[in-house]
């Protein structure tokens, strides 16, 4: 979708800057070489936009003026957490789901297109006051979290796997709310598909907690 709206709103100075936080070496280039993307796409192995910008799942973006200002911080990007309803034999959704997950994103890329027009006097570009409430407190054990993420995968880089898992484990737990965290650790010990069980068994005891946060914008679920 990013690919389509990149493309219609080009010619109003809009840039995509798409990110993969990913850590594992090569993962990530097979996807982006096959979607073909004209927009520009990095791969962040350090999760440093994470650091700088409290990325903690994906798709959340992030939506930047010309003058450098954040007129929206990290947030769920147009999606729904309607997969949490999905048949997982049959990965079949419910109408009613899939239909909520389509306005979701439809609400969401028609928000960018009014703040691509409208720039800050559109109703979803936050005031800088509004944006700074937005932003994710940084406590202590999420920045320590951080940098044991980074010297995790910086033993793993170095063939210290079992030792690097040890500190990406302690990060996730210090940060449990940061999914990329923890999905780069469950990807580290080689398990493929066998690391899926482990999604839905921490997926499930959210409860009635939410996996994606809840978007502050009109229309949204």
């Amino acid at each position: 979708m990013w690919q389509a709206l990149y493309e219609e709103l080009a010619d109003r100075n809009f840039m995509v800057i798409a990110v993969a936080m990913d850590s594992r070496e090569g993962d990530p280039l097979p996807w982006i070489e096959a979607a073909r993307p004209t927009y520009v796409t990095l791969i962040d192995r350090e999760h440093r936009l994470a650091e700088l910008y409290g990325v903690v799942n994906v798709p959340q973006a992030i939506w930047i003026d010309e003058q450098g200002r954040i007129a929206r911080p990290a947030e769920t990007a147009g999606v729904y957490e309607g997969f949490r309803r999905m048949n997982r034999a049959t990965r079949e959704m419910p109408e009613d789901v899939a239909r909520t997950m389509a306005e979701a994103r439809t609400t969401y890329l028609d928000a960018i297109r009014d703040w691509v027009r409208h720039g800050a006097e559109s109703e979803h570009a936050l005031q800088p006051d509004q944006a700074r409430a937005h932003l994710p407190a940084l406590t202590e054990d999420i920045v320590t979290a951080q940098a044991m993420f980074r010297l995790g995968q910086f033993l793993i880089r170095h063939a210290e796997r079992e030792e690097g898992d040890r500190w990406l484990a302690e990060a996730s737990r210090r940060h449990p709310d940061s999914w990329c965290i923890w999905r780069q650790r469950a990807g580290v010990n080689d398990q493929g598909l066998a690391a899926l069980p482990d999604f839905w068994e921490r997926v499930d005891a959210l409860g009635d907690r939410r996996y994606y946060t809840r978007v502050d914008m009109k229309g949204m679920p």
